[in-house]
């Protein structure tokens, strides 16, 4: 069976009414290593591209046994889901989720040093081992706009790119919720 007939079985996203306020984290697809990655009806349209500027990098949460760290989500590399973890770009193997990014009800805010923006609620995007909230970020690494994430213990955004770790302490975004 093609990938276009299993996505047809699919239920239909998840539409909330105009009333209705996402959960903190928002609405997400489960996925991991085996899955059949999604189509843009289900993912949306992606945030940013990779170096080569055309293949597409979605915002995730990778989960892991005592903590859940966001990361990005490349379709185009094996496996696709890539964290920023001691110093490296970790190559996670377990289960995943994807965050469409919805450009309506989400906004990318500068920001620096690990700061939330006055009065400005961020999309949780996970937690460390010892309870620490992890948020959504994106950083720019050579040119490339990379998804990551930040954490007032943090200091600075963290992300995975060219097999290493960056990390970025001014000059940064953290996906918000918009008002």
């Amino acid at each position: 069976m093609s990938q276009d007939c299993k996505e047809k079985d699919l239920p239909p996203p998840y539409q909330p009414s105009p009333q209705s306020q996402p959960p903190p984290s928002g609405y997400r697809i489960p996925l991991n290593i085996s899955s059949t990655f999604p189509n843009l009806y289900y993912t949306k349209t992606p945030p940013c591209y990779d170096a080569d500027g055309t293949s597409p990098v979605f915002i995730g949460s990778a989960i892991f046994n005592n903590s859940v760290h966001p990361c990005k989500v490349a379709p185009h590399l094996n496996p696709v889901c890539r964290v920023p973890y001691g110093g490296s770009e970790v190559e996670h193997h377990g289960r995943y989720d994807l965050l469409p990014f919805d450009p309506e009800t989400m906004e990318w805010v500068p920001t620096s040093l690990g700061r939330i923006p006055n009065k400005r609620d961020p999309v949780q995007g996970g937690y460390e081992e010892n309870g620490a909230k992890l948020y959504h970020a994106m950083a720019t690494v050579r040119a490339v706009r990379v998804p990551g994430k930040t954490g007032e213990h943090l200091g600075g955004c963290n992300v995975a790119f060219g097999c290493e770790e960056h990390i970025i302490t001014r000059g940064y975004e953290i996906l918000c919720w918009r008002r």
